[in-house]
């Protein structure tokens, strides 16, 4: 199995196309993501930089170059691209996300390649953004037809549910007006009644349904909040990753998420050795436990243990 370095080698970023409409929580997203309180860095496709006096015009309008790359200096191995809910324009806007996601998903520059919307870019991948506050229309005419007509191919896509919180609040008002709930009920009770509401509008199941579905889902709430992070998101963006080089991309990419390589590490090395052991293949040795510690330290590229046990011929 190749290295998290070997990994980093062949593809430098790992690089995701984030799609959504305005004012859906997506600079706040990509800023927990990123451990970042400062906007991200521009850059054309050729890798100049961008004044962001140039593109402020146009994105506080919701318009955005999906070809720019959004850079933040804390996590320089990670490369987003914006389209603006393409609600916010016309045919024009959908046809051009189109054919970025049909380049950038089979580029022939590996480095180019779009890895997940949040979409390999090798790796693109395509976040897809839904609002929790807008509920009722949380699946929009546009949404429905990025689902219906935008084949990502290999590349996964994530719906992100944003400001979930929100829902909390719709349901937390539905129990205050329950005849004979106590104010103590009334708070129990809310979250349970969101997931009702979620459940009810069967939003998932309405993207289950289309032509090219989300691979995964998940619903993020309280990202004002410093101590909330995006854990979860990349846990199930590691998941929707076919190619264990990819995940392994992510997981050197990501800096802050310890528990993230944890995860994988136990998922990947100790439950394959666990199955070798059921099945009477594998022979405890020194020479096996020192090759579990290396496999085991592929996924930790940031701690020096991988570095440490390379270079040490020391046995358990």
């Amino acid at each position: 199995m190749a290295s998290a370095q070997d990994v980093r080698g062949m593809f430098k970023r790992f690089r995701i196309l984030v799609v959504g409409r305005a004012m859906a929580g997506k600079t706040t997203l990509l800023q927990k993501v990123c451990n970042a309180t400062e906007k991200p860095e521009i850059f054309d496709g050729h890798g100049n930089k961008i004044s962001a006096d140039v593109v402020r015009g146009s994105t506080d309008r919701g318009y955005h170059d999906i070809n720019n790359e959004l850079v933040f200096r804390s996590s320089p191995g990670f490369v987003f691209h914006d389209s603006c809910g393409f609600e916010a324009g016309g045919e024009d806007e959908f046809q051009t996300m189109k054919k970025f996601i049909s380049e950038r998903a089979s580029a022939r520059i590996l480095d180019q390649r779009v890895h997940a919307i949040w979409r390999a870019i090798i790796s693109m991948r395509l976040k897809y953004c839904i609002p929790m506050d807008e509920y009722h229309r949380a699946i929009t005419t546009a949404e429905e037809r990025f689902f219906s007509e935008c084949d990502t191919s290999n590349v996964p896509v994530i719906a992100v549910f944003t400001k979930f919180d929100a829902l909390s609040a719709v349901a937390l008002g539905d129990l205050r007006r329950t005849p004979g709930l106590t104010r103590k009920d009334v708070y129990e009770r809310t979250p349970e009644r969101a997931e009702e509401i979620f459940a009810n509008a069967n939003i998932w199941g309405r993207l289950c349904t289309t032509r090219h579905p989300p691979k995964d889902y998940i619903r993020l709430a309280r990202m004002n909040i410093d101590e909330t992070d995006c854990g979860p998101l990349l846990e199930r963006t590691m998941g929707a990753l076919d190619d264990e080089a990819l995940q392994m991309l992510l997981t050197s990419t990501q800096r802050m998420n310890l528990e993230l390589c944890i995860t994988f590490a136990v998922k990947k090395v100790v439950m394959a050795y666990i199955k070798r052991a059921c099945q009477g293949s594998l022979q405890v040795s020194e020479e096996e436990c020192i090759l579990m510690q290396k496999d085991i330290a592929k996924w930790f590229p940031h701690t020096g243990v991988s570095q440490m046990i390379s270079a040490s011929d020391n046995h358990w």
